[in-house]
């Protein structure tokens, strides 16, 4: 469970934004702070592996607080939510590390694409000792270069969303070499049968899923299979 602190002066803003982390699988909210004084305290007595960090506040302001943060080399990571949209801000707490940055007022989506990004970082780096250059490439969106030799990210078809598919795969992953019907997948990411055959046949035709008829008792039911060998093929579309 990825445990985050939400550091934000504005009482409706910071319920919105606890409302929307509930609502994602695998996050849970154990802290809550209005100006950065505050947070220090608490971050000294409770373990916290991200934080939304609003930069406008009475005292020290965000931008500052990401910087002591770092200075004091605490073992957590941040993202930005803010009205503040200068280019001279963004760029500052960049380079102080933040893994991202939502611009107030902001849609759920992007939201939840924040968060589902960095879960899907946090778990693969939390699975591994090490981790090879071209995994790290993947987390790190590294696009190829023109003579790299590595494949370019794809577009993925009309009607799927890349927050989506990253998602399913998670579901996917976790089911390793298992085969799983659509029914199964649906339940577990809590999302609609309809869409999860879009994104199974999808998988299937890009032959990331081998894709089998099972005839029993009643009408016959699709299961599906990961193919480990070519894994490389859904990372070309996340």
């Amino acid at each position: 469970m990825i445990k985050v602190m939400i550091v934000e002066d504005d009482p409706m803003v910071a319920a919105l934004n606890r409302q929307y982390v509930e609502q994602l699988e695998g996050f849970a909210v154990v802290a809550s702070s209005s100006n950065a004084k505050e947070a220090e305290k608490v971050l000294a007595k409770t373990e916290v592996n991200l934080l939304l960090l609003d930069i406008h506040m009475p005292g020290m302001d965000g931008i500052d607080f990401l910087r002591e943060i770092r200075e004091e080399r605490l073992d957590l990571d941040v993202i930005l939510i803010t009205a503040a949209s200068e280019i001279g801000r963004i760029q500052q707490a960049l380079r102080l590390g933040a893994v991202d940055y939502l611009i107030k007022p902001f849609e759920f989506s992007r939201f939840q694409e924040a968060l589902t990004q960095y879960r899907s970082q946090y778990a693969k780096l939390e699975d591994k000792g090490k981790i090879s250059q071209q995994d790290l490439d993947r987390m790190l969106h590294k696009k190829s270069q023109p003579g790299s030799g590595s494949p370019k990210l794809q577009s993925l078809p009309k009607g799927l969303t890349k927050t989506t598919l990253s998602r399913i795969s998670e579901v996917i992953l976790s089911k390793g070499t298992e085969a799983f019907s659509t029914e199964e997948i649906a339940e577990a990411s809590q999302i609609s049968r309809v869409s999860i055959r879009k994104y199974l046949k999808f998988l299937t035709q890009i032959g990331y899923l081998e894709e089998t008829l099972i005839y029993g008792v009643g009408r016959p039911i699709y299961q599906y299979r990961q193919q480990p060998s070519k894994e490389d093929r859904i990372h070309l579309y996340l």
